[in-house]
């Protein structure tokens, strides 16, 4: 029962956070995270230590499928070239640093639990990049990279991470018996995600009730996850090509009414994993503590602030590489040269916020494994320390550039308006009656207003119909203060009144 309360504290904790986090304009992440260092310190306060597959199934999986769902597939085609660079060679080359400055620091520290360590801290988390950058709103197109980048780049960081700690166990891993694996789980991920999406959607499709529509998208989330994980593959790659593979389908697959219940359900739910991800994030000093040497506390605090301020320069050195690369090979080198494009690439080697995925990676470490407790403690550093200083100052940073305002989103939103009226008006063409006239008439404004860019919705009588809707949900509760109605009748009428409000646009 103890447990339970803590659970209900922390969540009335992280939601008072939350709504301070937005009142002062700061990432909710960022002092959950801190809230829950605190809270580490609390005298009383129950165990809460979970399983580290629990936590990436639990609080990754979810999160990562919404990103993957919402992902554009024709933005990631577009900027693959630096998001592969983001997700194969800023990894690598972060991989190599931390465990080469491990080494230097810690001669008797085998080579592949220094790579273990730096593959574990290589990857920006997905759930924090996304929950920041939701926030900071960037433009278009370094937010495409930065979330391209997010959903892919644990895959490859985890890989190597299980690659080092299954040489440090067993004795001895090659590369020509690595490579292939690499090769197959890759591959064998994409197929297998691609296809249980293509099952799932049938499934989903055929579903008319919006709560058990909601619980099935769950379960297979975390069915896809527990599958991967079963049959030796990246979870992370099999889960993000299944929500991009759904995330595809056609508007057709599920019924509107379903569509719209299950986004409000599934942007709570990810809302609260993301709140208590992160304040998890602050209690995981609590169990390191009691694992740090006294002796050399300090010794691997000093380190662990070393290998952050690595972490964080060799993102950025290599972002500024990139560029210079992409300028020399460039068609048109002119473009790289632009006063934007040093200014996404500053915002881009600032977002390496690290996450619960380096947490739940050192977690998972076994007991026995060499300078476990310094990798706990480097790991956490780590997290908290690119949480607090480029999460905290990320919205700050896209103010001082002053990048040019990014309309694509506008234009794009205007063309699709556009369309969908114009087929609509088209389709009433051979109606005849008062209500089809009528419909020509309320559509025809409609399409002028969306291609001169403004909201087709925001028409007269819609506006009219807001004003009148708060009326009519007064006399309704009037009527069943009266006690001339019941509550039945009162639920069915305010379900119609909200369906209504819902069609002005509101």
């Amino acid at each position: 029962m103890l447990i339970f309360e803590t659970i209900l504290a922390l969540l009335l904790g992280a939601a008072l956070l939350s709504m301070l986090a937005r009142a002062i304009g700061a990432p909710y992440p960022v002092l959950l995270a801190l809230g829950g260092a605190v809270l580490a310190f609390a005298p009383g306060l129950p165990s809460l230590d979970l399983p580290p597959d629990l936590i990436l199934a639990l609080f990754v999986a979810p999160v990562l499928l919404d990103a993957a769902h919402d992902m554009s597939f024709r933005d990631l085609k577009r900027n693959w070239r630096p998001v592969f660079s983001l997700v194969v060679v800023a990894v690598g080359l972060t991989t190599l640093a931390v465990a080469m400055v491990a080494r230097w620091f810690l001669p008797d520290m085998p080579w592949g639990a220094a790579i273990a360590l730096g593959a574990l801290l290589a990857p920006p988390d997905a759930v924090s990049a996304i929950a920041v950058m939701r926030q900071a709103k960037p433009p278009h197109r370094i937010r495409s990279v930065l979330e391209g980048e997010s959903l892919l780049n644990d895959a490859t960081s985890l890989l190597i991470y299980r690659l080092a700690v299954g040489a440090v166990v067993t004795g001895e891993l090659t590369f020509q018996e690595a490579a292939p694996q690499f090769l197959l789980v890759a591959f064998g991920s994409v197929v297998v995600g691609w296809g249980l999406a293509k099952l799932a959607l049938v499934l989903i499709g055929r579903i008319a009730d919006a709560p058990t529509s909601t619980v099935l998208q769950f379960i297979t989330t975390f069915g896809v996850w527990l599958l991967a994980e079963r049959l030796g593959l990246s979870e992370v790659v099999t889960l993000v090509t299944f929500g991009l593979t759904a995330g595809r389908s056609s508007t057709f697959v599920m019924r509107a009414d379903v569509r719209l219940r299950s986004y409000a359900n599934w942007e709570t739910v990810t809302f609260v994993l993301n709140v208590l991800a992160f304040t998890l994030i602050g209690l995981q000093l609590r169990p390191i503590l009691p694992e740090l040497e006294d002796g050399r506390r300090i010794d691997w605090l000093l380190l662990s602030l070393v290998i952050l301020a690595v972490v964080i320069a060799v993102r950025m050195a290599w972002v500024f590489i990139y560029r210079s690369l992409r300028h020399a090979t460039a068609n048109e080198p002119g473009e790289m040269t632009r006063p934007e494009s040093l200014k996404a690439a500053i915002i881009v080697g600032w977002s390496g916020m690290r996450g619960l995925v380096t947490l739940a990676a050192a977690l998972a470490l076994p007991e026995s494994f060499p300078y476990r407790s310094f990798i706990l403690l480097t790991a956490f550093i780590v997290v908290l320390g690119t949480l607090v200083i480029q999460g905290a100052t990320l919205r700050p940073l896209l103010a001082w550039l002053d990048l040019p305002a990014d309309t694509l989103i506008e234009q794009e939103i205007a063309l699709a308006r556009a369309a969908t009226l114009t087929a609509a008006l088209e389709a009433l063409g051979g109606e005849d009656g008062p209500a089809a006239e009528r419909l020509r008439l309320e559509y025809a404004s409609m399409l002028e207003q969306a291609k001169a860019g403004q909201d087709p919705y925001a028409v007269p009588d819609k506006i009219l119909r807001r004003q009148i809707i708060p009326h009519a949900r007064h006399a309704l509760d009037d009527l069943r203060c009266r006690s001339e109605i019941g509550d039945d009748a009162y639920r069915q009428v305010e379900h119609e009144l909200d369906r209504l409000e819902l069609t002005t646009g509101v």
